[in-house]
């Protein structure tokens, strides 16, 4: 008896949970019981914590309890998007069946693993960025990677070096990555940050297995096609994501048509320092503006997601940089030709994502009218393509196609206001199907179609009190009053005697009640069979539509280009394969977007070579805009790459093929490493991968540590750029050791510049101007007021710096440290002495907050003064 009552049942539909959970252990899953989601124990708690819904207990067989939290099935496009965010992966689990067709537990099984990285709903997806699925695969000193956009169908490969796939991870910020068990550790101590991550059996990621993966979904004999034959951990890494795809029950991928490899040779090489830095994408603080802010005047998806690939993916071809300056420079110049296109653009919509629905099976009524829309805005931009008078806008129109005939079978099929979901129904057009018009016809028109019989069987008999009604027993009836029951046809059946009144019915009332009773069933079964053909037929044009969806794209961003330049007045660059940077007034494109009204940005001229002026060393005091000059350079090189103009006057431009930069503090003490670390690491990657068309911006290199350790690395740094036994970097060297100025003396590429200020009584102006020529002052003290620090800290630190200043002698700093006046101790002042009592009267009537360091100096001489009477 004791072990009967301590074994629990399980109910049958917690038998059926327990069975689909089973199978989706790391999921979290919503199985749907009627109109609602349900989750259960630990899920429960989870979702309840996620979604702030509440969370109750339901009796699970006879002696126990578990805990319960769910949500309406209607709601799921809220609440899924939330829990998906929260790094979950959630199985979503529905009834396979019609829950009044089946008697016992209904049929369910998941439909959809919805991850961080694999989805298809608009609330979970950011419209102007990927949502990439990476893949990861590490051997050795080499790794392979791919990345998917399942939303889109985009599906890239590379592989390279550890350094390279780091890059790649930081430009393309995938949501999610998945890699091999045996790979974990490698994974965690490569990419410390935290990341939503999934292991997959070491056998998922076998060369012959995910070879075929992909030569079976591509129906190709083999991978030359897609020119990653080669790419042997590349293709491990992307045949692993089909795999993944299937494990997740995303069985619909037609949309996935090609691969394509990312080519290192291609693009300028931006390592996750540099991207991190120059802030191209996302800024480093909260409430910082990146460059894609500024550039990104797209007016489509489609639009915005390639800028920002474009961004951290420069060019490094002539022809292709070149090809892309000139359409900016087609659409700069005729404006009207940009407007005309930028209409039809705002009306296009997601275009790229609405024919992947189709091609899964995901789409609904009112998403294809938008294709629809998207469609009918194609065709006119194709023709304003194709009439222009140059030729890169004429190839781009011939590689757009239409799809008149899809378009003119959704014009002819749906409604305009077509419904969110297909069970709504009326969405389509009259006059597509004669059965579907002949049951709205008796669906809309029931009342009036009953009132005909009676009007018709009330003249024909002579009963002035017929009427028809509807009961839930024998359907629709005609009832008679006993007055009038002797003119009853002999046709009709009778079925109800009452007090007063006798009912009967007739076999075109029962015709009519089965017609009119299925009708509306019937209406959305005919609706339903229409759309799926419709989304069928699509389907087939998911090839056309991705290739419309690209082009469209290329011309918003080429589009947004010669907008962003005309309101900026930007230029368009020379670009050569000369090593050169020669910059004429160059700006900085965030910067001077964000000054204040009425304030303008002081332009600067940066002439870089291979053998005159290959290191600028830039002295100056701080906040005098050396940082800024240094990433506006590097900007302006990075955006005429991209295609783009540039905020300069003029800009010469020798084709760069690597940028670098160590600018600013970013201690990572949460992973054991100090400010000086962190800059050790950066400054090491940039000097074990040069070459010669790099650009080096190096803003304060040494200031982590000891003033003579400091010293002693950035020259010896300088030194090891200038003097390199293969590669000469162009490099822009900031720097607050004004000893580095000496070495333009011993070395002929070295020239010394400084960021201009200008003294106006006790006050600095910053002129923000380069100027040739080395500094010797960094103004620190008057930095330091200017920001607020209290007066008694500036008047001592003018102290102590007047006092190291009176012997320059570098070497005797040291002993002028052991000399300074000492300030470790508290004057007794106040005694009973007069003098005293003179001087506390003094600094009484003082208010140190305000006074000003040239007043302390008075007033403390005036101290000085009564003590020597």
């Amino acid at each position: 008896m004791a072990k009967a009552k301590a074994e629990v049942k399980e109910t049958p539909l917690m038998k059926q949970y327990n069975a689909i959970k089973a199978k989706h252990p790391g999921a979290l899953l919503l199985f749907r019981v009627g109109d609602f989601y349900e989750t259960f124990g630990e899920d429960a708690i989870r979702a309840s914590k996620v979604l702030d819904i509440v969370l109750t207990k339901r009796a699970n067989g006879s002696a126990s309890h578990i805990e319960l939290a769910g949500f309406p099935h209607h709601s799921l496009d809220n609440y899924l998007p939330k829990l998906v965010r929260a790094g979950n992966r959630v199985a979503i689990c529905d009834q396979l069946e019609d829950p009044k067709s089946v008697k016992g537990i209904v049929k369910r099984g998941v439909t959809e693993l919805v991850t961080p990285g694999l989805s298809f709903n608009d609330n979970v997806l950011d419209k102007k960025r990927n949502n990439y699925l990476a893949s990861l695969f590490f051997d050795k000193d080499q790794v392979g990677i791919s990345f998917l956009d399942l939303s889109t169908g985009e599906f890239l490969t590379a592989q390279g070096s550890k350094e390279y796939i780091d890059k790649l991870v930081q430009s393309l910020n995938p949501s999610e990555f998945i890699f091999c068990k045996s790979n974990r550790e490698i994974f965690y101590d490569r990419f410390k940050e935290s990341h939503n991550t999934y292991h997959l059996d070491d056998w998922v990621f076998a060369y012959d297995y995910t070879y075929e993966k992909l030569t079976s979904h591509f129906e190709t004999a083999n991978l030359k096609g897609f020119g990653i034959e080669s790419l042997g951990l590349g293709i491990v890494a992307s045949g692993a994501i089909l795999h993944y795809l299937e494990e997740t029950e995303h069985k619909e991928v037609k949309h996935i048509a090609s691969i394509s490899r990312i080519e290192e040779d291609k693009y300028v090489w931006l390592d996750k320092f540099t991207i991190r830095n120059l802030e191209l994408v996302y800024p480093q603080q909260e409430g910082g503006v990146p460059l894609i802010n500024i550039l990104d005047h797209t007016h489509t998806p489609m639009g915005s997601r390639l800028m920002k690939r474009w961004m951290v993916l420069p060019l490094k071809e002539k022809s292709r940089i070149e090809e892309r300056l000139s359409i900016v420079d087609a659409f700069a110049e005729n404006t009207e030709l940009r407007d005309q296109i930028s209409i039809h653009l705002k009306q296009i919509g997601d275009l790229e994502r609405l024919i992947s629905k189709v091609a899964v099976g995901r789409i609904n009524p009112r998403e294809m009218n938008q294709l629809r829309k998207a469609l009918e805005n194609i065709r006119p931009i194709q023709g304003y393509a194709a009439n222009a008078s140059h030729k890169s806008l004429q190839a781009l129109a011939d590689q757009m196609n239409p799809c008149d005939k899809l378009l003119e079978r959704i014009q002819e099929q749906l409604k305009e206001e077509a419904p969110m979901l297909v069970h709504q129904g009326n969405f389509v057009q009259d006059g597509v199907d004669e059965e579907l018009d002949e049951l709205r016809k008796i669906s809309h028109s029931g009342k009036d179609y009953l009132l005909q019989i009676q009007q018709r069987e009330t003249e024909r008999t002579g009963i002035t009190s017929l009427k028809i009604a509807y009961n839930r027993v024998f359907g629709y009836y005609l009832e008679v009053t006993n007055l009038h029951k002797d003119k009853v046809p002999a046709e009709w059946i009778r079925k109800q005697t009452l007090v007063n009144a006798e009912r009967y019915i007739t076999e075109e009332l029962k015709t009519y009640e089965d017609k009119i009773l299925t009708a509306e069933d019937k209406i959305q079964a005919i609706e339903q069979q229409i759309f799926l053909d419709l989304v069928s037929f699509a389907a087939e044009y998911t090839a056309q539509v991705q290739q419309n969806a690209k082009v469209v794209g290329m011309l918003d961003c080429l589009i947004s280009f010669a907008t962003v330049a005309e309101i900026n007045h930007y230029c368009r660059p020379q670009i050569n394969d000369k090593m050169i940077i020669d910059i004429q007034e160059g700006r900085h494109p965030v910067i001077e977007k964000q000054l204040p009204v009425g304030e303008s940005y002081v332009p600067n001229d940066v002439f870089l070579d291979d053998h005159t002026h290959q290191i600028l060393i830039i002295t100056g005091p701080n906040m005098a805009g050396k940082s800024a000059l240094l990433r506006q350079t590097a900007l302006i090189v990075l955006m005429a790459q991209m295609g783009c103009y540039v905020p300069a006057k003029a800009a010469i431009l020798g084709i760069t093929d690597k940028v670098f930069t160590r600018v600013g503090a970013s201690d990572n003490l949460s992973k054991g490493e100090s400010t000086f670390m962190v800059e050790m690491t950066e400054t090491a990657s940039i000097l074990n991968n040069l070459s010669d068309r790099s650009l080096v911006l190096m803003d304060e290199i040494g200031r982590g540590t000891s003033t003579y350790d400091g010293i002693s690395i950035a020259w010896s740094i300088v030194e090891y750029l200038h003097n390199h036994d293969k590669f000469k970097p162009k490099t822009l060297f900031a720097t607050h050791y004004h000893e580095l100025n000496q070495l333009q003396e011993d070395f002929p590429a070295i020239k010394n510049f400084n960021v201009s200020v200008k003294e106006v009584g006790n006050k600095v102006i910053f002129m923000r101007k380069l100027k040739e020529g080395g500094s010797e002052h960094s103004f620190g003290i008057h930095v330091a007021q200017m920001a607020g620090m209290p007066n008694p800290v500036v008047i001592r630190a003018a102290e102590i710096m007047h006092h190291l200043e009176k012997d320059k002698i570098r070497n005797q700093t040291d002993d002028k440290m052991k000399d300074l006046p000492k300030n470790n101790f508290q004057l007794n002042l106040f005694e009973a002495d007069p003098t005293f009592m003179e001087i506390k009267e003094i600094l009484d009537s003082l208010d140190i907050n305000t006074i000003s360091p040239v007043e302390a100096l008075l007033k403390l001489n005036e101290i000085k003064g009564k003590l020597k009477k």
